[in-house]
């Protein structure tokens, strides 16, 4: 019997993507690397060339452990100042259409902190930021264990999701491809799972008569098709402002 590993089912599923006309860019694996095309891509889409200082400071000023602040600043325009003096109108990503902006994947990225060394299966960036994670199982292995692993990642100190552009994330599937949900980020009062006694807000894809997509790949094709994945991100996650907590709405 062929026994499955798990990165077997990662890079079966980054191929997938790359299906679904995803950039695999597999030389994106450290904080560095993942700022680097972050600027790249700002500087592109707000035709603007920033010094090394501004681009510090501008990180500084984005970068958030407030999900809920973040959340909001992906969606809205803003305004920073340069180094002249003048202000600087942007968006992060292209939000009058999200499918013009950058959709890539990443694989095994790798958050070195001093409180952390935690490795991430795959993550979609648009525009070059890290918006969708997707932890993989193998068959026998249940995606309750994933959810619990997100949860615990988002609880040890230095993570990357509050010190690094990894506060963007909006939003977590998990799947051992034979089973696959999906739920959305939040601050930690309202993101806590047990993988005995459910707690998050945890959804299953289904069709138009109700029947579930549990199958990764067949989750992928309805799901994470570029346009599709940036209109659930735009228009079907809901901020409430009365209780900074972020929804995601169901199928």
């Amino acid at each position: 019997m062929n026994i499955v590993k798990e990165a077997d089912v990662e890079y079966g599923f980054v191929g997938k993507l790359q299906d679904l006309k995803y950039t695999y860019r597999k030389d994106i694996r450290d904080i560095n690397a993942l700022e680097l095309n972050f600027r790249q891509k700002f500087e592109a889409l707000n035709r603007v060339k920033l010094t090394d200082t501004e681009f510090g400071k501008l990180l500084t000023e984005i970068i958030n452990p407030d999900v809920f602040k973040t959340s909001n600043r992906l969606r809205k325009k803003s305004t920073f100042i340069r180094e002249d003096d003048t202000p600087l109108h942007y968006t992060l990503v292209n939000i009058k259409d999200w499918c013009k902006n950058d959709f890539e994947v990443i694989n095994q990225l790798r958050m070195n902190t001093k409180n952390s060394n935690h490795r991430y299966d795959v993550i979609l960036l648009i525009n070059g930021l890290p918006l969708v994670q997707i932890e993989l199982k193998t068959l026998e292995i249940s995606p309750n264990k994933a959810m619990q692993q997100i949860v615990d990642y988002k609880n040890d100190a230095g993570n990357g999701y509050t010190n690094s552009l990894m506060c963007f994330m909006q939003l977590f599937i998990v799947s051992n491809q034979s089973r696959t949900f999906y739920f959305s980020n939040n601050n930690n009062k309202h993101f806590a799972f047990n993988a005995d006694e459910q707690f998050l807000p945890v959804y299953t894809l289904a069709k138009k008569d109700n029947s579930k997509i549990d199958n990764l790949y067949d989750f992928s094709e309805k799901f994470l098709a570029k346009c599709t994945l940036g209109e659930m991100i735009s228009r079907y996650m809901v901020l409430v402002e009365t209780e900074q907590k972020i929804l995601v709405m169901r199928p």
